[in-house]
């Protein structure tokens, strides 16, 4: 059975202006989410800047989130790293906190062979009972797992049971699905593909539209799944600009803008990144208008 099925927000980290966490914004996005039909909340994951977090912070902020949620939705938490050891560290302190689920992305830069990327989410999973969620991002880790290595996981580890696909590729996506039938819980990683994901079995999306339109991205979903895919793919289709708007830069600098500029207060970012240039938060500002979010 699937941690979730829908829309899964791949929530902001709020940051104050001198860099440290903001809680108390941080715990009204989550309340925005779950007030607006989010069906799972993705904390600490590579659009919540995990990779500039200490392990400190991540883990604060992991807790924090489990226990703001309080059981309402399942909360996965992003506890990948490119090192082995780390990633079963920060999964075994989220296991401990009750979060429902894990989020591996592979590791990054040192481009694992499939063999190393086997043995690495196999030693991770192997160190928890919660159930995982592999993520396939290979535009931003350099590395690409194979629809047969994903297949594999999910067969020999009992804990791993899906991926988030966001590689893009929608004929490897489409493997992945022929192959791992009954196995494989597949998620869209990319907005722009929530409904081709869907139509080829898909059980939902890790989102970071769903950031700034949690009702949308879930009936995107919810009338798939209730049969209307004329109305799911509309939404889809009236959504692209805005998405598109969403990644003029490299994520999550765009969605942090535009929650600022619906006054949430995702507030600043941590370097190396920094705000957008002004042409492309005009555009920002424009899909949102278009979308009618502002």
């Amino acid at each position: 059975m699937a941690i979730f099925k829908g829309a899964g927000v791949a929530i902001v980290t709020p940051m104050n202006e001198d860099g440290s966490v903001n809680y108390e914004k941080f715990g009204e996005l989550i309340e925005f989410q779950i007030a607006n039909g989010t069906d799972a909340i993705i904390v600490c994951g590579t659009t919540g800047e995990s990779s500039t977090l200490t392990h400190e912070e991540h883990l604060d902020t992991i807790k924090y989130c489990v226990d703001k949620v309080a059981k309402r939705i399942p909360v996965v938490a992003g506890t990948g790293s490119n090192c082995t050891d780390t990633a079963v560290y920060l999964s075994q302190e989220a296991e401990k906190y009750g979060v429902d689920g894990i989020l591996l992305v592979s590791p990054y830069y040192n481009k694992a062979t499939q063999k190393g990327l086997y043995r690495h989410f196999k030693t991770v999973a192997d160190s928890v009972k919660v159930p995982a969620i592999l993520y396939n991002v290979p535009s931003r880790t350099g590395c690409n797992i194979l629809p047969e290595t994903v297949v594999k996981l999910c067969k020999d580890v009992e804990n791993i049971v899906g991926v988030k696909e966001a590689s893009g590729n929608i004929s490897q996506i489409a493997h992945l699905a022929a192959i791992g039938q009954g196995v494989v819980d597949i998620y869209s990683g990319n907005d722009d593909q929530i409904v081709p994901i869907l139509s080829l079995g898909g059980v939902g999306v890790i989102s970071v539209l769903s950031n700034v339109a949690p009702t949308q991205t879930h009936e995107i979903c919810q009338k798939f799944f209730d049969g209307d895919v004329a109305g799911s793919r509309q939404m889809q289709l009236d959504a692209m600009d805005l998405c598109n708007a969403l990644f003029c830069e490299v994520n999550p600098i765009p969605v942090k803008t535009a929650l600022n500029m619906m006054g949430m207060g995702a507030g600043a970012f941590r370097m190396p990144l920094c705000e957008m240039d002004e042409a492309n938060a005009k555009r920002l500002e424009k899909a949102l208008k278009d979308y009618g979010i502002l």
